[in-house]
């Protein structure tokens, strides 16, 4: 059964949410209907005011998520080609596009369609059964949309070895090419998540969410442009108490 599992955890000073793909006896494989409820999960995700983070991962222990399912692939055109790719596309893309961190909890196989949603999110932490590549290439065809974001995380030349080779990476080569912030004994894996989830609550929930605005906008600016938006930012920040309502407990009497 496919399905993208949805669960919301309230800790007092806010929601987490947990999304799950679902497609185990595929190794989570990013079926059309696997893809259209994650965009969708993730859209509605975005309308809540209240979430400060979200946790994305594959269920059970064996994939994050193995690639796009390989019975959509075959037999595409041109024209229902181009509606695969774009609709996975927007999958990534409404990953991006929530407005707080969205933190990729990696186990297993990662591949294709899986590490460019794993790419999507803010930061990533893997256990020591992950495995990552990109194959497209290996079944004729090239690697495209989210696999734009490696250059940025591994460098152009880790990027040109990994999609033109389809070559795959281990959990150890995965941290020092950059690709996750945090490698753990499965054990230890919601352990850090966990860790990262309280730093993140600790924090400022209007800032966060403004930190990861203004982040987005860096990714897309030049370098004078980029700082005009951090003064903007940090501008508006003053438009609610939470600057000041935070720094209190840090001030002493004058």
């Amino acid at each position: 059964m496919t399905n993208v599992d949805v669960q919301l955890d309230d800790r007092g000073t806010g929601r987490i949410a947990w999304v799950r793909m679902d497609n185990q006896s595929r190794l989570n494989a990013g079926s059309l209907e696997l893809v259209d409820q994650l965009k969708t999960a993730f859209e509605k995700l975005a309308g809540d005011d209240g979430l400060r983070a979200v946790v994305l991962t594959g269920a059970g222990d064996r994939a994050f998520m193995a690639g796009a399912d390989l019975n959509d692939l075959a037999g595409l055109d041109p024209d229902s080609g181009r509606k695969f790719i774009t609709q996975l596309h927007h999958a990534a893309a409404a990953i991006r596009a929530l407005p707080v961190p969205v933190i990729g909890r990696l186990q297993g196989f990662c591949f294709g369609a899986g590490l460019e949603l794993a790419a999507a999110c803010d930061f990533r932490v893997a256990d020591d059964t992950f495995v990552m590549g990109m194959p497209e290439v290996k079944v004729g065809l090239p690697s495209v949309i989210e696999a734009a974001l490696l250059p940025r995380l591994i460098g152009w030349g880790r990027t040109r070895e990994m999609l033109l080779t389809g070559v795959n990476y281990d959990a150890d080569e995965a941290l020092a090419m950059h690709f996750v912030e945090k490698l753990v004994p499965g054990s230890e894996l919601d352990n850090w998540v966990e860790v990262w989830l309280g730093r993140i609550l600790e924090a400022g929930p209007v800032a966060v969410r403004a930190q990861k605005a203004l982040i987005g906008q860096w990714e897309e600016l030049g370098l004078a442009a980029s700082i005009q938006a951090g003064i903007d930012t940090f501008s508006d920040a003053y438009k609610t108490d939470e600057p000041n309502r935070m720094l209190a407990p840090f001030m002493k009497p004058k």
